[in-house]
């Protein structure tokens, strides 16, 4: 289960990467625009603004996502669905995926097939963290290796479920793509707080299955376990934590006309 509220306690910084990458898409008046993995719908909500005569529909597998979604005031139309199972229509124009594809298994042969589903012309465009082994995440699999957890725990961790940019680049080209794909590591500086800040954070991400899977107690004693290892590959500096995050933009036009923008 999904918690909006985690998720959006550093919207600030989740969000820099959604706009970076719809920077580099340059539709001018698309029909239809679809945010497939639109968590709370914020973001979704820009893409209303940006193309105020289009049809904008925001996709999430999460209720408590969309929930929270349709209680905003834009005339986004907020839809519950698989990203794995979704096949565009003949009128999007521009598809966006942002922090969703490293959920979903075998996603490269999903981009493959929207690449050949959406109209000649069609932008797809989309974000996936690329930081799996950074040291959060080493420290999330040694803990979840210990003997208490790996048999519920450990099974459910990716040791790196996206690809590089130049594997995306390769593959959408091949599908007859023109493709702008590049890496930024964001240094996210997270004020200290009582509990560690990159601990917050992955409550709202990385430690989703995990919190599925246990009980409150053993949920409590897992969380106190990664903090540990948090605070020690990231102190407080000044009252702040230094965060690296790395990031994996790809940006692709589609079919005939794709090449009029080069």
């Amino acid at each position: 289960m999904w918690d909006p509220a985690s998720y959006l306690r550093y919207d600030d910084e989740r969000s820099r990467p959604f706009h970076d990458l719809l920077a580099r898409v340059d539709a001018d008046r698309p029909r239809a625009v679809v945010d497939l993995g639109c968590g709370p719908g914020t973001l979704t909500a820009t893409l209303a603004r940006r193309w105020p005569t289009a049809r904008t529909t925001g996709i999430d597998s999460s209720p408590e996502m969309i929930d929270r979604a349709r209680a905003l005031d834009t005339p986004v139309d907020f839809t519950l669905g698989d990203v794995a199972d979704w096949h565009p229509a003949g009128d999007v124009d521009v598809l966006v995926a942002n922090a969703v594809l490293q959920w979903v298994p075998d996603h490269p042969n999903l981009l493959r097939r929207w690449a050949g589903e959406l109209p000649a012309g069609g932008w797809l465009a989309f974000q996936v963290p690329g930081n799996f082994d950074a040291p959060a995440h080493r420290a999330l699999r040694a803990v979840a290796a210990g003997p208490r957890w790996a048999d519920t725990v450990r099974p459910l961790l990716r040791e790196a479920p996206v690809d590089d940019p130049v594997g995306y680049a390769t593959s959408l080209a091949a599908a007859g793509c023109a493709v702008d794909a590049w890496e930024t590591t964001y240094l996210h500086r997270l004020p200290a707080a009582a509990e560690h800040p990159v601990l917050s954070w992955l409550d709202g991400t990385a430690l989703r299955p995990v919190r599925a899977v246990l009980d409150d107690t053993g949920y409590a004693d897992f969380r106190a376990a990664l903090g540990t290892r948090l605070a020690r590959a990231y102190p407080v500096r000044h009252g702040q934590v230094y965060f690296p995050f790395r990031r994996i933009f790809v940006v692709a036009r589609t079919g005939a006309r794709a090449e009029e923008k080069q």
